[in-house]
């Protein structure tokens, strides 16, 4: 459960301060003013006006407690400390002052200090509801919640009407895991006072938190329509709908978060990860990098970045941010790791190995660094050690099915087929779905001559992925090979069908990557007749839709923004079913 009960000064000016009789004047002229000023909100003119009165009248407990409080509100702690000293000095029995310096107290985190203002408040005053709720405020920052929550309770039972004592109350609750009970005091909350934005926040978080997702997600939603500036209603609001499988709307939600509280660092990591899985890597690398910005001593936060770098294929930049990551933490393997994996990607494979060696070094039972090694041996052509680093990756994690397959890769370029086939099939037998396998044990079982076997092998690899125009092709061949010159043709043509089509969206990405690049440096005419070029060449591309959209609603045009958007989430949904 989140920190729900939020801790800041609580100023009181008190209705019995506003109702005290007004000194003499001319000191009442300027106590008068003053409270007008107060009642409009102005407190800069309130300020005036006291501080005239409190020259006129020092000896005045009730000007002083004023100008205490006007000066508390304005942030000028010493100098409120100053003037309600001085009104407790005047009269000791002053409940409000105590209060108020109590709050001021607490804003200087001198928390036994304000304890005891409360405390002697309530000798006084022991049925004043804001003294009893100031004290538990105190008493929750240093850590004695059951008397913090008495002291809540207190205020609330005193005050049955006020809506904001429930709130604390079943803020107090809720950090103590008091669920149920925190439910009813929010519920009565927003009974007493519907427009409550903060306690319907409350008791959304806390459905969240008690998996009741419908009812969080109303409540959060009402939250914001009272209060749509507020970032954390947006994140939780966010969580919410990614717990009810809504990811785009969580998105949307995200980026509203991010937009109204830039800093939050949180919300930049949330964002960023949320981005990448859409995909939109743009808007990833744009996150984690305001993330590493705002804290940059987080390792996980470069490591993300560089992660979302390699996603974008700019495996350059990734490297100092792996880089960086593996020097903050320099214990961790998957650092090190990472680097060796982004060298891979820039084919420097001697700096990859190296890296790779090193994370070994660091966490030797890693089995993702065995194999990662084992393809960059792979890729260097030293082929024995590839072997014996794929087989020490399968000793650690005999389910890795990734290990297998490129192990059975090995065995097949090395003309070792019957081991290359055992490989194959291990990695199926782990991961059944796993089509590559099904086509590359097709296509070794056909050099084996196995051609019923093979085709088994290569209809599996195209029921998982029909647009596998590889498997089209070597099925292709090997019903040639059996006499099926009619099922031969029909894989061929099948074959270049799909070929065509993945020409169109190679040139559908190029578009739509150059469209980017015209958005970034502000040339959005430029920017949407690329994003339209490449809606063209692929019209089911998804990326060029929510691209396009996004430069549309630059240059607003509204309505076919939003058509776009729609597009672009239809195919995006379409993509994950």
């Amino acid at each position: 459960m989140p920190r729900l009960l939020h801790i800041a000064a609580a100023f009181a000016l008190t209705s019995s301060l506003a109702r005290a009789q007004a000194p003499a004047p001319p000191a009442a002229v300027a106590f008068q003013r003053g409270q007008e000023a107060l009642r409009k909100g102005d407190l800069p003119t309130a300020r005036e006006a006291f501080e005239k009165a409190v020259r006129l009248a020092p000896n005045s407990s009730n000007l002083q407690a004023s100008l205490g409080w006007v000066l508390a509100r304005q942030g000028e702690l010493d100098a409120a400390a100053t003037h309600l000293n001085a009104a407790i000095k005047l009269k000791p029995s002053l409940a409000e002052a105590r209060i108020t310096l109590a709050g001021v107290l607490t804003q200087q985190q001198h928390a036994p200090e304000a304890e005891q203002q409360l405390r002697a408040a309530l000798g006084t005053d022991p049925a004043n509801a804001e003294a009893h709720r100031m004290l538990g405020r105190v008493l929750t920052l240093r850590d004695a919640r059951d008397q913090a929550t008495a002291e809540f309770r207190r205020a609330a039972e005193l005050s049955p009407a006020r809506a904001d004592l429930q709130d604390d109350l079943g803020s107090i609750l809720a950090q103590q895991d008091h669920l149920p009970d925190a439910a009813i005091a929010f519920t009565e909350a927003i009974r007493l006072q519907p427009s409550f934005a903060q306690a319907h926040f409350h008791l959304g978080a806390l459905r969240f938190q008690q998996r009741n997702y419908d009812e969080a997600a109303t409540e959060l939603t009402k939250s914001i329509e009272l209060a749509p500036e507020d970032a954390t209603s947006h994140f939780f609001l966010s969580k919410t709908l990614a717990a009810q499988a809504r990811p785009t709307e969580a998105l949307a939600e995200l980026r509203k978060t991010a937009e109204l509280k830039p800093d939050w660092f949180e919300a930049q990591i949330a964002l960023g990860l949320a981005c990448q899985r859409a995909p939109d890597v743009d808007c990833a690398v744009n996150a984690f990098t305001a993330a590493t910005k705002l804290h940059p001593q987080d390792p996980e936060a470069f490591n993300d970045l560089g992660l979302a770098l390699i996603q974008k294929g700019d495996a350059e930049k990734s490297v100092p941010m792996f880089r960086t990551a593996a020097q903050l933490r320099p214990e961790d393997g998957s650092f090190r790791e990472n680097l060796g994996i982004a060298f891979m990607q820039r084919a420097d494979f001697d700096a990859a190995i190296t890296e790779l060696n090193d994370a070994i070094t660091l966490e030797p039972e890693s089995p993702s660094a065995h194999y990662n090694l084992g393809l960059a041996y792979k890729l260097k052509d030293q082929l024995e050690k590839a072997v014996a680093e794929l087989l020490k990756a399968i000793e650690l994690k005999p389910a890795l099915a990734d290990a297998h397959y490129t192990l059975g890769v090995l065995y097949w370029q090395q003309g070792e087929f019957d081991q290359a086939a055992d490989q194959l099939r291990s990695a199926i037998q782990h991961e059944p779905n796993y089509a590559e396998a099904h086509y590359t044990l097709g296509t070794v079982l056909k050099q084996q001559n196995k051609l019923p076997e093979a085709v088994a092998s290569l209809r599996e690899a195209l029921r998982l992925q029909p647009d596998f125009a590889g498997a089209h092709t070597t099925l292709a061949a090997v019903l040639r090979l059996q006499g099926d010159t009619a099922g031969a043709a029909e894989e061929a043509k099948s074959a270049a069908t799909i070929s065509a089509k993945t020409t169109s969206l190679q040139a559908a990405e190029f578009s739509t990557n150059s469209g980017k690049r015209l958005l970034d440096s502000g040339d959005l005419d430029g920017a949407i007749a690329q994003f339209r070029a490449a809606i063209q060449s692929s019209p089911d591309y998804a990326p060029a839709h929510f691209k396009l959209a996004q430069a549309l609603k630059s240059q607003h045009h509204a309505e076919e923004a939003a058509r776009e958007l729609q597009r672009a989430n239809e195919l995006q949904t379409l993509h994950k079913e």
